[in-house]
């Protein structure tokens, strides 16, 4: 979990609620703490599209005494930031989305920028990487449906291939070709790892080779084994799928654990969100599919169009 030693102040969405002030430490480096807010969720989470991580960093060093956590950073938000002292102001969604090609006083987010660069006060946006993260944002939301079982509509991957390369290359040598010339040649090539083991390939003793490689150097580990005929016409080349993460990604697929009515679903989903109403949008009664809009989620539910005292089982997909 999420630890800190940074002074939490009164925001309008609190989005962390592990973050806690250490006596022992009334601060915390700016980098630690991103580091810190890294470890609760990897930035390597969020979507593509997506503009998260710091935003606006005052020159170094800097130290965090206050953290102010909010939904969306507008100027009035900034203004009650700025009278708390925050130090750091973590905006669930980023201020920052397009590119901005000049700094003024015009627009109002151009006004967020001057006045965080001013007075100090990084911004950060984590977005779709508490979304997606394993204790996120779609988690939360799915806990407010009741017992279920969950799983992510689009899994995330992890930021790296788990064995140094894109690609894995393999062939085999024949005992009579020079092994030692094939090996210290695709040795030679950077980005390249090579394991080789004995293979028995009709009846004949050979020594098969594997290349884990980079893009990169796939062109390179190509171009030597072209060199070579027989190497080259009983050459493998596989591309690695980078590895996916458990309970990590966008979205959730729920089952509820025992059927419910839909107007019971909506007053759990109120009662989680401690909201007195929710918006409900019931789509075609000739869909198969009916689509329920609840508050910062969509269900989508396969069967007829529901009543209030219909009985909702699932799956549902939440968004």
């Amino acid at each position: 979990m999420l630890s800190s030693h940074v002074r939490l102040v009164p925001a309008r969405v609190r989005l962390v609620h592990s973050l806690v002030r250490n006596p022992s430490r009334s601060f915390m480096d700016l980098k630690a703490l991103l580091s810190s807010l890294n470890d609760f969720a990897s930035l390597s989470f969020a979507e593509s599209w997506d503009n998260v991580g710091l935003l606006v960093e005052p020159s170094p060093p800097h130290t965090v005494n206050t953290l102010f956590l909010t939904n969306d950073l507008t100027e009035a938000v900034m203004q009650e930031a700025l009278q708390k002292k925050a130090d750091f102001i973590l905006s669930y969604h980023p201020p920052i989305f397009r590119p901005i090609q000049r700094i003024t006083w015009k627009t109002w987010k151009e006004r967020l920028l001057i006045r965080a660069l001013e007075n100090r006060v990084a911004v950060f946006s984590p977005h779709t990487a508490y979304d997606a993260a394993p204790q996120g944002v779609n988690n939360w939301l799915a806990k407010g449906l009741g017992v279920c079982t969950s799983r992510p509509i689009h899994p995330s991957t992890a930021p790296n291939h788990p064995t140094g390369g894109t690609h894995r290359v393999e062939f085999n040598v024949n005992h009579t070709q020079d092994l030692d010339e094939v090996m210290s040649a695709v040795k030679g090539i950077s980005d390249v790892s090579v394991t080789s083991f004995s293979a028995r390939t009709d009846d004949e003793e050979q020594t098969r080779v594997s290349l884990n490689c980079s893009q990169q150097a796939l062109m390179q580990v190509v171009a030597f084994l072209s060199q070579n005929r027989q190497l080259y016409q009983k050459t493998e080349i596989l591309s690695l799928e980078k590895p996916l993460l458990l309970h990590t990604g966008m979205g959730r697929l729920c089952t509820l654990d025992d059927s419910v009515s839909l107007a019971t679903l909506i007053e759990r989903i109120k009662r989680h969100l401690k909201l007195s109403h929710v918006r409900l949008a019931l789509g075609s009664p000739k869909s198969k599919w009916w689509l329920c809009a609840l508050a910062l989620g969509a269900v989508f539910c396969r069967g007829p169009r529901p009543t209030s005292t219909s009985q909702v089982r699932c799956p549902i997909t939440m968004f």
